[in-house]
């Protein structure tokens, strides 16, 4: 296990993490079993990679911000944070997805990521986040839980979980 010089903290992307994303990001795909030939593209210019991830953008019909959660040259995931919500995001999808890269699972990350998410959908002025998850998926419900999500009911194959953010705490 590597020892992180510097506390993980959400930022923009940034080309400061390129061979980690890219070894990260593979690995990923490869426990997912998705597929990985957007990451040639993406090594090939990682500068236009970064460049074309940063920003609010356009996706699943509604306006989106990406953050990559570092510490130093060390990338450890992604959150997305949906600025809005379509009738298909209230069944799957949320305002907030994220993913931890393999290397850096069961050490906490993903709880202190979603908190640092929080508080950038905050800042977005989002005053309530739903977030959903597989109900296999037991590691997300427990983040999920811990950063004070409160049940809702199931709607497809997703298992939906409100957070109130006025309270500034989940």
């Amino acid at each position: 296990m590597i020892t992180l010089r510097t506390p993980p903290r959400l930022v923009p992307p940034t080309a400061a993490v390129r061979v980690s994303f890219l070894t990260g990001e593979q690995a990923d795909c490869v426990a997912s079993g998705f597929d990985t030939e957007w990451l040639g593209p993406a090594s090939e210019d990682f500068d236009g990679y970064v460049a074309s991830c940063r920003g609010v953008r356009r996706r699943w019909d509604v306006p989106f911000s990406t953050y990559w959660y570092v510490a130093g040259e060390h990338y450890l995931g992604t959150l997305v944070i949906r600025h809005e919500l379509t009738p298909s995001l209230l069944v799957d999808g949320g305002n907030i997805g994220y993913h931890v890269t393999p290397a850096w699972r069961r050490q906490g990350h993903a709880t202190r990521m979603l908190a640092a998410g929080l508080t950038e959908a905050r800042r977005l002025g989002l005053t309530r986040a739903l977030l959903t998850c597989d109900p296999t998926n037991e590691a997300s419900q427990k983040v999920i839980l811990a950063n004070g999500g409160q049940p809702d009911e199931t709607l497809g194959n997703e298992l939906r979980y409100w957070m109130d953010l006025r309270s500034g705490r989940g």
